[in-house]
């Protein structure tokens, strides 16, 4: 019983941890939006794309969070 409760507690670790890097990554790129622009066009969306919120930047949280879930669910299958 305690290895199922430890798989459990490192599943939800590894989510948390890849949520939280996540978002890391996106806050520590800088502001998303120009505060400089002014007029009635006035948004807080960036001009062009957003490249640090695209999947390829993100597998290693991605990553993070899958192995959480497979610990998981594996250990809910039990």
């Amino acid at each position: 019983m305690q290895s199922g409760m430890l798989l459990i507690w490192i599943g939800a670790l590894l989510i948390i941890g890849g949520i939280v890097l996540a978002a890391g990554k996106v806050l520590w790129k800088g502001r998303l939006s120009d505060p400089h622009r002014v007029g009635s066009g006035t948004t807080l969306e960036p001009q062009g794309s957003v490249r640090a919120l695209h999947p390829k930047h993100h597998w290693p949280s991605i990553a993070l969070v899958a192995v959480g879930l497979i610990l998981l669910l594996a250990e809910a299958a039990v």
